[in-house]
């Protein structure tokens, strides 16, 4: 059984994740936080097999708890999501060993953002966006 931690401020996002996820048989959420010192804590409590990570949080940023969480346990796959999907926010994410990124609006593409994280591979999908 995959055991994936969910972080998003948005308690609809995270129940609405909690669903997606858990239709696979193998998935199952093992916890959900609202913010990053909260998500920086359960790792370290108890480390996940995954995390879904938003990037826009009330107290840490994605980007910044990534960079923590890569630090310690560099193993975990992280995964993303956010509104705010960049180029930019994209070349960070890979900076700070963030394994993918996937926008919330393509809820389509997280199952399969995830399966890729778990087969040990990334999902950087092509944004319509350039670099300024």
């Amino acid at each position: 059984m995959v055991r994936i931690l969910v972080a998003d401020d948005n308690a609809a996002v995270r129940h609405y994740l909690r669903g997606l996820l858990e239709l696979q048989d193998s998935w199952r959420v093992c916890g959900e936080v609202g913010t990053g010192g909260e998500a920086l804590e359960r790792v370290k409590e108890n480390p996940p097999d995954m995390i879904l990570l938003d990037f826009q949080m009330p107290d840490l940023n994605g980007i910044d708890v990534a960079r923590q969480i890569s630090r310690q346990f560099p193993e975990i796959p992280i995964l993303m999501v956010t509104i705010h999907l960049s180029p930019q926010l994209a070349d960070e994410a890979r900076k700070v060993g963030i394994r993918g990124v996937c926008a919330k609006s393509d809820v389509g593409s997280i199952v399969g953002a995830v399966d890729a994280l778990l087969r040990r591979q990334t999902y950087f999908p092509p944004t319509d966006l350039t670099p300024q």
